[in-house]
């Protein structure tokens, strides 16, 4: 039968039943219509397919069932999670299914006031049938809430189900979170899983020696700290999941899309927009909007210094020299550091080592004198020292076998706070308010880490760690935000997370884009870093940035094997310069890596891009402002803003910032000029003032020296104006 044969209006409160379904399949009259109100949604039904629509724009299709495919399936799975890597926070995961019981068709339809639509049926097995109710309501006028439940005696056995629906095969998959190789994931399975991203992630020789001597670290092109459940299609097709228990999105057929979901219960929305920022303002409703960065971030650089009081001080006097425009100090290692065959490591004690800064409120004092502020570092672990053993004593640590789980990060070994426990929320925020924001007057700092919960931990008051995993960073982020917010002037603050999942946006200030490797390449270089950061802008992660030059560094006998030369370190600073941060970091192995200070091109590099970075401040206030109050991201692909250009899908290494301009960053080794798309429009060539333009998109090559990345902007726009009459009268141009 033909889909447009049932397709037709109802009013609520009827029922649809099982003889009513045979009759429809049999040619017989309709005794019922078949098409149902769901508050503005549109959702026609017949014995085993179902298709949404939107009243406003009623041709187009916004999810469907797949033809030929179940729509739903059930089983009995039981799950090997293994944790691995050093440092831990990656996971095996293994599963072995029985049980698998399959949709057929459904058996009744009730409408209810044309707010909420339930479906029942049974998935057929060969043991026994099982029921299922497929509820669909309008919690607002362009989101439907979908949830998937057994019923039944037989139920409770089941703990998996699967959701196929249609696709096509031209269609992109854009977001899942932050995903750092691919852009379009259509053709890929995608765990949503939050873990250590991996080092090397699949980099020829790199990932097989890191997996040789760091149990299997290198990971691989899927891994992400920063998941999300969620996605825009290149046909502006969305959809979430609620459910923070693991899943996967399986998008390798042409024709259908499959979620596996590690529950019995499943519960999501499909979204309606007509544009892609439609789209992230609807889901941003339900993972929250991050709040406006505070002015003092704008003002230029955040200088990441470490190796105490002397260091930093004659940093400070070296950049103050060059002209570096400079927000803050990022002095990671306060708290002390120490020696471990990965590099020098932090002491993790979240107090302040005054054997390792002597005369700290001086550096601070000076610091202040100059506008600029102190940032430091934590994460929620605990190395043996006084903290641990109070957090032991109190029962603020995961257990795990009936002992305190024993986190390893190369020769560290640490505790974890379980922050399924009130107690340890409370505690580890009165640690931050004490030891960072009052003794140390430090204005923010890297909230690290939060992937590692073990999936057999012993948890606070028998809290499920399936359930916790992908909640913990989120729970992480949430109480630095409340340590922030209790001082009363909590816009005052900044931390940025590297881990995180769907609804972290509501809680964190910042994100960055995790451990690169000093590389150049797209794997884990600084072309991952680029499309971490427009992936994760389509997932509500709207303030990203990150490590300026990368932060894994190599070497073997004291020869190094991975490190940053100069020409990277400024072509990740004229990156940088683009986004909501430009943080600079010394790396896991500053003296075999180039630094701001190495050399006078690299200062004046800096200092050029620190006041780019400047420059732009009233512009990226305005869309930090824009993310705060839609959920739009700052750093934007071009199909955001040019859905209908076929040509832009498929672009992974250019960017726009805001609305007003397109970035072409130079990513390769060696490269003077690069080739980017511009689409139709007129658009000024920052650094010439060349005008290009063009009623179509098109593509140019365009000189790219060191110093001129690729930078072109809206002809007349007032952003543009601004950056080039501040430049001039910098006399960087």
């Amino acid at each position: 039968m033909k889909r447009s044969s049932f397709i037709a209006s109802t009013t609520g409160g009827t029922a649809l039943g099982v003889g009513a379904f045979r009759r429809l399949a049999s040619g017989a009259p309709q005794p019922v219509p078949s098409t149902y109100h769901v508050g503005s949604f549109l959702v026609d039904v017949s014995h085993a397919n179902v298709r949404v629509r939107h009243q406003s724009d009623a041709r187009r299709s916004l999810w469907e069932t797949a033809a030929g495919q179940p729509l739903l399936e059930a089983a009995v799975g039981k799950a090997e999670i293994e944790e691995y890597g050093n440092p831990l926070g990656l996971f095996h995961v293994r599963d072995s299914l029985s049980s698998l019981s399959t949709f057929s068709g459904f058996d009744s339809v009730r409408s209810s006031d044309k707010r909420a639509l339930q479906l029942r049926g049974a998935l057929a097995g060969p043991a026994a049938a099982v029921p299922f109710l497929l509820t669909l309501d309008a919690v607002s006028e362009n989101q439907l809430r979908f949830s998937i439940a057994l019923e039944g005696t037989a139920a409770k056995h089941f703990n998996r189900l699967y959701l196929r629906y249609a696709s096509s095969a031209s269609e992109a998959y854009f977001g899942f979170g932050e995903q750092l190789t691919h852009f379009n994931q259509k053709g890929r399975v995608i765990p949503i899983l939050v873990q250590e991203h991996g080092v090397g992630r699949g980099l020829p020789l790199v990932s097989q020696a890191i997996d040789l001597q760091y149990d299997g670290a290198a990971g691989n092109d899927r891994l992400t700290e920063l998941p999300a459940p969620h996605y825009i299609t290149s046909r502006l097709r969305s959809l979430f999941l609620e459910n923070t228990e693991y899943s996967s999105f399986d998008m390798r057929a042409a024709n259908f899309t499959e979620i596996a979901l590690f529950s019995a219960a499943m519960t999501g929305r499909i979204l309606f927009g007509r544009t892609p920022l439609d789209l992230i303002e609807e889901y941003t409703t339900f993972s929250g909007r991050m709040r406006a960065m505070p002015d003092w971030s704008h003002d230029g650089v955040v200088i990441g210094v470490q190796g105490g009081t002397a260091r930093a001080q004659s940093l400070l006097s070296t950049l103050l020299a060059a002209n570096v425009p400079i927000a803050a100090f990022w002095i990671q290692d306060w708290c002390g550091q120490i020696a471990t065959p990965a590099g020098k490591q932090l002491m993790w004690n979240w107090q302040l080592a005054e054997d390792h800064y002597p005369a700290w409120d001086g550096l601070v004092a000076k610091l202040a004198q100059h506008g600029a502020r102190i940032l430091v570092y934590i994460n929620p672990f605990l190395a043996p020292g006084p903290l641990h053993s109070e957090a032991s004593a109190k029962g603020y640590l995961v257990r795990r076998g009936g002992t305190t789980f024993v986190y390893k990060n190369s020769s560290i070994l640490a505790g974890m706070l379980d922050l399924s426990n009130p107690g340890t929320r409370a505690w580890i925020k009165s640690v931050i308010r004490r030891e960072i924001i009052e003794k140390a007057k430090a204005s923010g700092w890297m909230g690290d880490f939060g992937e590692a919960l073990p999936f057999d931990a012993q948890l606070f008051d028998g809290a499920d760690p399936a359930v916790w995993h992908n909640h913990y960073p989120v729970v992480w982020s949430g109480v630095q935000r409340e340590a922030i917010d209790e001082t009363g002037r909590g816009d005052e603050f900044v931390f940025w997370n590297r881990s995180g999942f769907s609804q972290s946006p509501a809680v964190s200030t910042s994100f960055w884009l995790g451990d690169q490797l000093q590389t150049w390449d797209g794997y884990d270089g600084i072309k991952s870093a680029l499309v971490g950061l427009l992936s994760g802008g389509m997932s509500g992660f709207s303030l990203l940035h990150g490590d300026t030059g990368g932060f894994v560094a190599a070497e073997i006998a004291k020869v190094p094997i991975i490190a940053r030369s100069p020409e990277l370190l400024m072509r990740w600073m004229e990156l940088n310069a683009f986004t909501t941060m430009l943080r600079t970091h010394e790396g896991l192995i500053p003296s075999i890596s180039a630094q701001v200070d190495t050399n006078a091109a690299t200062l004046a590099h800096l200092a050029q891009f620190g006041r780019v970075f400047k420059a732009l401040a009233p512009y990226r206030k305005i869309l930090v402002r824009e993310a705060n109050l839609k959920g739009y991201p700052v750093a934007r692909h071009l199909f955001l803003h040019y859905p209908s250009d076929p040509n832009v899908v498929t672009l992974r290494y250019q960017f726009m910032l805001g609305a007003d301009f397109v970035v072409a960053p130079v990513l390769d080794k060696g490269r003077d000029a690069v080739r980017l798309y511009l689409p139709a429009g007129n658009w000024t060539h920052l650094w010439s003032g060349r005008d290009f333009s063009g009623t179509t998109g098109r593509w140019f090559a365009v000189a790219a020296p060191l110093g001129e990345p690729g930078v072109f902007f809206k002809t007349g726009a007032a952003s543009g104006g601004h950056l080039v009459a501040a430049l001039k009268a910098s006399g960087d141009l």
